[in-house]
Formats: structure tokens, C-alpha cells, sequence
């Protein structure tokens, strides 16, 4: 009996420790762009998801934007693509979801939620736009090179 209950011990452990890789693995960025991003862009980045030929354009390989950027990741132009609330002229037309609205809209719902629970809760819409779109940068400042 003490041994089944050893065994059972041990694996409870190998599974907690094996659920805690997996999670520091899967961060917010990781996350965010799995659902967002790599259906037009593919899971590695490479431009190729399944909607890519869907588009009238080649999407860029994101694993090359420091490569393509004299070395330098371009961050401040990343973002904006992101966010996609400012539109930038020398871009052309939107090409890309404007993720900054959908970030606000997702945050909006959440709001509305905790305002039922607690109506003197704080919050600040722009910093959670802003958390969403730096953690998809910092995946894709991860991939650059692969």
C-alpha cells in the first residue's frame, strides 16, 4: 500500500512540475500570438499560416525583422502595426486587424464584469492595450533569428 501510494505521490509531482514548464514556456506573447497572429503568419513566423494565401500580399518573415532593420529590432514600428489605432500613411492601406480596438473591446467586457463585483475598482484601458501588444512584441523579439 505505501508503495502505490509513493508511486501516486511521484506522479502528482511529475505532473505539477512538467504543468509548471509547460507554463513558463507558454507566456502572454506566446499566447496572444497564437490566437491572433499566427493564422496569417504562422506559428513560426515565417509568413505561411493557413490564411496567408488567403491575402492580396506576402506577409513579412517576422523572424527577420532585427535582420531587416540593420540589426536593430523595430520596435516602436512593430507596435504601431500592432496596435493599428494610428493609422500611418507611408503603410498604405490597413492590411492588418487594428489590435488595439480589440484589446480595448476585450478589456471593455472584463470591465463590465468586474464592475458588477466591485464598481470602485480602478482601472486604466490604455495600460492593458499596451501589456497585450508588448507581450506579442516580446514573442516576436524571441523568434527573431529562428
Amino acid at each position: 500500500m505505501q508503495g502505490t501510494k509513493n508511486v501516486i505521490l511521484a506522479g502528482c509531482v511529475l505532473t505539477l512540475v512538467s504543468g509548471l514548464a509547460v507554463a513558463e514556456e507558454d507566456s502572454l506573447g506566446q499566447r496572444e500570438y497564437r490566437a491572433n497572429c499566427a493564422v496569417c503568419h504562422g506559428v513560426a513566423g515565417k509568413g505561411n499560416g493557413p490564411y496567408a494565401e488567403l491575402l492580396r500580399v506576402a506577409l513579412p518573415d517576422l523572424t527577420q525583422l532585427a535582420k531587416d532593420n540593420g540589426g536593430v529590432f523595430p520596435f516602436d514600428r512593430v507596435y504601431e502595426i500592432i496596435d493599428g489605432r494610428i493609422e500611418v500613411k507611408a503603410h498604405g492601406p490597413r492590411g492588418m486587424p487594428v489590435w488595439g480596438n480589440n484589446y480595448s473591446y476585450e478589456l471593455y467586457q472584463e470591465l463590465v464584469d468586474q464592475y458588477l463585483k466591485d464598481p470602485s475598482a480602478p482601472f486604466d484601458a490604455e495600460s492593458f492595450v499596451r501589456e497585450r501588444i508588448h507581450a506579442v512584441i516580446s514573442h516576436l523579439k524571441s523568434m527573431q533569428g529562428e
